[in-house]
């Protein structure tokens, strides 16, 4: 690793040691960039500099940024982090809020500072913000003020948390004031190494506790210099749209970091139903879409009431697409869905094909730039036809902040995702299952022994187990099975009153749909819990008696 740029060294002390890391492949030539990046400096400064600031930039239903908009706004937060707020290089900065261009901002503006982003969806509860908190020493928060709620209640349980400071109420300590201060448009990037880290990714974890999947600045343009420049093809002509939150990778690359490395622009929604979509492709001339097989599927039924001719290449991730959804939307609209599989490990998508190699069904070949192999358990390289687990490697790879589970998740310098694949002999990969505890609900990774931990607080739940059952809308939804205290017996009224504690423990789309009262759970003869079991009920279930 080359000599940090960091003053606080908290996110380069606590990457696992090197023997853990996955191996990195720098193959094409595009990939290898040098020691010292700032990556802000090519994502916006760059356009500034060759004299394309005046392009359009972020767009969304109550403002337009061009680049040169934009890279003022991001100067000004970063001398506000800096000069007002005491950050210093590789302090991590908390961010809390829907998508939009002061979220964007302030994502740029601290990574231009030299410090760690670690973003938060905003249907986030005080519990789940709390864990990142801790587990990030995060002492500085930047939180739109309508989400200061839970962010107040996560600090009063968070002796980390020093600060919030809040945009969108006018107040005089508020980050828009701060930002006003003379002087504030001009800011020099932070002499960065590209090794340096700049963004932790918090998952959902299969075991209630999230993983701080940490990134470098090299990182967030090699996804744009494999994926999105190899797959995905985009023109500087372009403009994005989506659903994913901005604090999902896929949503970050998809939104953000794609659209600005080439110089097109980008349309934010905080709102994101088919109707809020299909209205904005329409109003906005968007072309790019990123969003959940869900999504699509929903969108199909609305498609006649909004012109979307504008609409020109579809990303899926987040979930397994189904091929009747791909020909759906197929059929529709004429346009093929890129399907793709990424982790936040690995910060974006591996596997995908652009339009002329995609077949229906299959997630894709393996990106350029990165290697994709199916093993089996002891590792070893499984021939074309037979399932395994998904192994991959490339410029990105999995990196935990101080976290044992590094161990599970890269094997013998490969990232081993947790998915269960087919290889057949033209190297197209076709999904199968997960192979953990996963439960991925419109485009939504939820974690069930979360949700158990949720329905255990309820004084009416005994045990509980939850796993994933098959839905046609949603993909997944969760179910809970449910052994009730004595005395107790489970009706609509009680699944009623469960359902709206766990939406009050946790965010709410991780509430249970479905919940199934039994009288015993499938155990281990050591007395654990066997969601295998439980999967294949609700697997049943769902297919019906005569299936």
């Amino acid at each position: 690793m080359t000599a940090s740029g960091h003053i606080d060294t908290f996110a380069r002390d606590n990457l696992p040691p090197r023997g853990q890391w996955p191996e990195f492949r720098f193959d094409l030539p595009e990939l290898r960039y040098p020691e010292r990046l700032n990556c802000v400096t090519k994502f916006l400064d760059r356009w500034v500099a060759s004299g394309e600031g005046a392009r359009p930039c972020l767009i969304s239903l109550t403002e337009t940024l061009t680049y040169a908009e934009l890279s003022e706004r991001v100067n000004r937060i970063a001398n506000v982090l800096t000069k007002d707020l005491g950050v210093v290089p590789g302090n991590r900065v908390l961010l809390r809020s829907a998508n939009n261009p002061m979220m964007v901002a302030a994502c740029l503006a601290a990574i231009k500072a030299g410090a760690v982003v670690v973003a938060t969806m905003p249907l986030l509860r005080a519990k789940e913000l709390s864990y990142p908190i801790a587990k990030g020493r995060i002492a500085l928060a930047l939180c739109d003020s309508r989400l200061t709620d839970e962010m107040d209640k996560a600090r009063a349980v968070s002796p980390d948390l020093k600060r919030i400071v809040t945009w969108g109420d006018g107040k005089n300590d508020g980050l828009e004031t701060l930002m006003q201060q003379p002087g504030y448009e001009h800011f020099s990037a932070c002499d960065t190494a590209a090794d340096d880290v700049c963004l932790i990714g918090f998952t959902s974890g299969t075991t209630g506790e999230p993983k701080g999947t940490m990134h470098f600045h090299r990182d967030m343009l090699a996804i744009c210099d494999s994926y999105a420049k190899h797959v995905l093809r985009a023109q500087p002509s372009d403009r994005f749209i989506g659903s994913p939150p901005l604090a999902f990778t896929f949503g970050l690359g998809g939104l953000v970091l794609f659209p600005l490395r080439i110089g097109a622009s980008t349309v934010l929604l905080e709102r994101t139903t088919p109707d809020d979509m299909l209205g904005a492709i329409a109003k906005f001339g968007a072309t790019i879409c990123f969003t959940a097989p869900t999504a699509y599927r929903a969108m199909i039924a609305k498609l006649g009431e909004y012109d979307i001719k504008s609409l020109r290449k579809c990303v899926s991730a987040g979930e397994s697409l189904p091929k009747a959804t791909f020909e759906a939307w197929h059929k529709a609209t004429g346009l093929k869905i890129l399907d793709g599989i990424g982790a936040t490990e690995m910060l974006h998508i591996f596997i995908g094909s652009p339009e002329e190699e995609v077949r229906a069904g299959s997630t894709g070949r393996v990106v350029p730039g990165y290697e994709a192999i199916v093993i089996d358990d002891e590792g070893r390289e499984m021939p074309p036809g037979i399932a395994g687990r998904l192994a991959v490697r490339g410029p990105t790879g999995c990196r935990y902040l101080a976290d044992t589970r590094q161990f599970n998740y890269v094997q013998s310098g490969w990232n081993v995702t947790g998915d269960t694949y087919v290889m057949d002999r033209d190297r197209y990969f076709w999904y199968q299952a997960r192979s953990d505890d996963m439960i991925i609900s419109s485009g939504y990774n939820i974690a069930g022994p979360e949700v158990e931990s949720a329905l255990l607080t309820h004084a009416a739940v005994a045990e509980c187990g939850v796993v994933g059952a098959p839905d046609e809308e949603r993909g997944q939804i969760v179910k809970a099975y449910i052994i009730l205290r004595a005395g107790l017996t489970g009706d609509d009224a009680l699944t009623k009153e469960l359902q709206e504690h766990v939406k009050a423990t946790v965010a709410p789309y991780k509430y249970p749909r479905a919940i199934e009262y039994v009288a015993e759970l499938p155990k281990t003869q050591t007395g654990k819990l066997q969601r295998f079991e439980l999967r294949k009920k609700a697997v049943a279930t769902a297919r019906g008696p005569n299936s």
